[in-house]
């Protein structure tokens, strides 16, 4: 089966591309071809290339886009530049997991949880169960066991294929399983966890339920949360009294709305974007847009990513520009711009759960905001641990899929806060590991506090590529926050 679309910049943008864009099917993969033309940055010739995508991996869609802007002059995606030498790291990373256990493993162990259970005798020592992020694979969140962090065992899946919740969305590039947690309960062992509902595929909060932390685990019928919501985290303050933390996640939301706006309004770009590679990007992504815009979220991230990364490179700057253009424009273009710059803030609420961990009570609060440079477009991946009766918040910020990702930390003398963040980030890329992020906090088999994190082996950032589960000691002293 073959499609064909014919693509062409909308006029008044300043750089104009065509691009014809055949899609074939043959034994059930399917092959993109793009025919672009469009000026060359030096000359201002035209040129005409033929590109073909033969696989739709995240790695794919970086180096078509890293050919496009040697051909074209378009912006190198960040994970194809010649980044700066990185730090060594001042202190050792524990390594945990640092190579799949199983072929049933796909992806690695992002976004790992650590739940540490007790023993019910004096005499044993504690079990540590870990789950991590499996996105699309067809067995999701594996549960890893260990009794001193180091040696790890495979002890099953929340949701083994063909047990998947009947809410959710399933298949590649279509099912995004993410971020699990498991936390006791009473006695019961609750595994909270990210899906995709499977009509609106929107990203919901659902919960799994068991009599033990090996499952097997039962979940509920439906989310517990809709509406786009992303990384539940869950403070267990008894076993009646329960907070579920969550992102709202507009990641998704403000580059469409953001690219829908310049296709409509293309003389925006020059006003927006000051480099013309920048320019040349977004003269691009509108071309391909009515195509881009019809595919799952997650490719659709594929295909803007390098639009993306030029706003978020800039990002206060860039939201800055955004309020300066909509002060010039008519009410209805107001609105327009001002709805981008509501979702370019991903907050992060907390709210009371009942008793059986379905339902929240009152109202919710914001927590944070991503409103550093570091940040740039989002904070997420939260974690709440109670040292010396003063509550500390781990989170990440900036682009998972980048050596950009990092972890901050943020301190407050009441659970929801007010929160103060700390302004620079406590982990960031080495040379060792790239984007160290989505931590938890755990105590460790010597009794003291152990964050676990993920991390990319170096230059292997991206979607779906292998994360690592590292551990690095922490020490609170009042405000302050000691790493290693």
């Amino acid at each position: 089966m073959h499609q064909e679309n014919e693509l062409i910049t909308p006029q008044g943008a300043p750089f104009r591309f065509e691009v014809r864009l055949r899609e074939e099917n043959e034994d059930g993969e399917t092959t993109f071809i793009f025919e672009v033309t469009g000026q060359t940055p030096v000359s201002g010739e035209g040129k005409f290339r033929k590109y073909e995508l033969a696989e739709r991996a995240h790695t794919a869609y970086l180096t078509l886009f890293g050919t496009l802007a040697t051909d074209f002059g378009l912006r190198t995606p960040q994970n194809k530049r010649q980044t700066a030498v990185k730090p060594s790291g001042n202190f050792p990373y524990q390594e945990l997991l640092i190579y799949n256990l199983t072929p049933q493993i796909l992806y690695g162990y992002g976004d790992p949880a650590v739940l540490r259970v007790e023993a019910s005798t004096t005499a044993q020592d504690p079990t540590y169960y870990l789950v991590a992020t499996t996105n699309d694979a067809p067995d999701s969140f594996p549960i890893l066991r260990s009794k001193n962090l180091k040696e790890w065992q495979l002890v099953d899946f929340v949701f083994p294929k063909g047990r998947k919740p009947e809410w959710a969305a399933e298949g590649e590039l279509v099912s995004d399983y993410w971020a699990p947690e498991m936390h006791q309960v009473g006695n019961e062992f609750r595994v909270y966890f990210v899906a995709r509902d499977k009509n609106t595929h929107e990203l919901c909060i659902g919960l799994a339920r068991s009599s033990s932390p090996e499952g097997p685990f039962v979940p509920e019928k439906a989310p517990i949360l809709k509406g786009n919501v992303i990384d539940p985290h869950v403070f267990v303050q008894d076993a009646e009294t329960t907070y579920l933390f969550w992102k709202e996640d507009s990641n998704e939301v403000w580059p469409r709305l953001l690219i829908d706006l310049l296709y409509q309004n293309p003389t925006f770009i020059p006003q927006l974007f000051e480099e013309e590679e920048d320019q040349r990007t977004a003269s691009f992504i509108l071309a391909i847009w009515p195509w881009a815009k019809k595919l799952e979220p997650m490719e659709r991230f594929l295909v803007t990513q390098v639009l993306i990364e030029a706003v978020i490179s800039r990002y206060l700057e860039f939201y800055q520009q955004l309020e300066d253009l909509a002060g010039e424009q008519p009410p209805a273009l107001q609105e327009s711009i001002r709805t981008v710059q509501q979702f370019m803030k991903t907050p992060l609420y907390a709210q009371q759960m009942t008793p059986n961990g379905t339902d929240l009570l009152g109202e919710r609060t914001k927590v944070l905001e991503n409103d550093l440079a570091w940040e740039a477009h989002l904070v997420e991946g939260m974690w709440v641990t109670k040292q010396n009766n003063r509550f500390y918040l781990f989170y990440a910020g900036n682009d998972f899929s980048t050596d950009q990702y990092g972890i901050g930390v943020a301190h407050a003398d009441a659970l929801l806060g007010p929160y103060q963040k700390v302004s620079a980030p406590i982990l960031q890329s080495t040379r060792e590991w790239w984007a160290p992020g989505h931590p938890s906090v755990v105590t460790g088999p010597d009794g003291k506090p152990l964050m676990i994190l993920h991390a990319y082996f170096p230059g292997k950032a991206g979607y779906k590529e292998f994360r690592a589960v590292l551990a690095a000691p922490l020490t609170f002293e009042g405000d302050q926050v000691k790493v290693g």
